[in-house]
């Protein structure tokens, strides 16, 4: 009886789409994540459920861990894993501590500088050196940052620029992630990084415990609180190993442009939740940040295609 064979063509395809769709679902999730994190901060401060969300996602990850464990390679801690892990709290505390007091769309919005400062900082760090092209998509990506900050910062004062924090942490934390991965699995470096994270917010609250600053206590709390917790910290780790797959099956440069559906999610999910419509100013800042994106993905997809195609065809 013949075997069905699928051609390594159609097989490449596949994979492309199943990480783009990968993608395209976790950056549903996101805003739905930060909606439910910005609900929370009602009840608690920004690091109190910065705790809580970073505690339930390493909970949730650990069965995932032992359940896709054929795809863990490599040693699970490092020094990698602990500096991303730094990284990944400055992050969440970060946009957390922001989505308290703004609209989450504003805040996406100027976070969305990140992929510009990696352009920057893969130059030093990874040797890959941008054009001048993608130098001035950069600036012209920074005026469009500057035109939803300088506002914002009127109405919202200083903590505007925490999502600039959290943009510049998580760039450094690609930088990372690309480094570490060359020598384990994706899979067990984001474990690594979750353990690592819930271990650094542990000893933080444990050290504001003991320093006298107040807490929330669960019991004081709505049940459905509790599974609002649950909630975040789950789509939090499904979020994040669906960007894990995408990376695993797509080229960035080709699933970049996807993380943009983000800021429609959070637009979205702003609006119907809370109630929030970004203004003007900040929908024309958002579209400049959008589309100097957009070009430096654009440049980085046709170098890698120049790059291929100039390299001899072996025999």
């Amino acid at each position: 009886m013949a075997r069905l064979t699928v051609a390594p063509s159609h097989r490449a395809g596949f994979e492309k789409r199943a990480g783009i769709a990968a993608m395209c679902i976790a950056m549903a999730l996101l805003p739905i994540g930060d909606a439910i994190s910005k609900t929370l901060t009602g009840f608690a401060t920004p690091f109190e459920v910065t705790v809580w969300r970073t505690l339930v996602q390493a909970a949730f990850f650990v069965p995932v861990a032992v359940i896709l464990r054929r795809h863990l390679r490599g040693s699970i801690l490092s020094v990698g894993s602990l500096v991303s892990a730094l990284l990944i709290v400055t992050v969440t505390l970060s946009l957390v501590t922001a989505f308290a007091s703004m609209p989450i769309a504003t805040a996406i919005a100027i976070f969305f500088v990140e992929p510009l400062l990696l352009t920057l900082l893969a130059g030093p760090f990874l040797g890959e050196v941008p054009g001048p092209r993608r130098y001035a998509a950069v600036g012209v990506g920074l005026i469009g940052a500057l035109i939803v900050i300088r506002p914002n910062f009127i109405a919202f004062g200083p903590i505007v620029l925490l999502p600039v924090l959290a943009a510049l942490a998580y760039a450094l934390n690609m930088i990372v992630m690309r480094k570490a991965t060359r020598d384990r699995s994706a899979l067990t470096f984001q474990f690594g990084a979750s353990l690592s994270a819930a271990a650094i917010i542990l000893v933080a609250q444990l050290v504001a415990i003991a320093l006298g600053f107040e807490r929330v206590a669960f019991s004081e709390l709505p049940v459905w609180v509790f599974w609002l917790v649950l909630g975040a910290g789950a789509l939090a780790m499904v979020a994040f190993l669906a960007i894990t797959f995408a990376f695993s099956k797509t080229e960035a440069s080709l699933l970049a442009p996807f993380q943009y559906l983000e800021i429609v999610g959070a637009t979205l999910v702003g609006f119907l939740v809370f109630g929030e419509i970004p203004d003007g100013i900040t929908l024309l800042g958002t579209a400049i940040i959008l589309g100097s994106g957009a070009y430096v993905f654009y440049r980085e997809r046709k170098h890698e295609v120049e790059a291929a195609t100039s390299q001899p065809i072996e025999r």
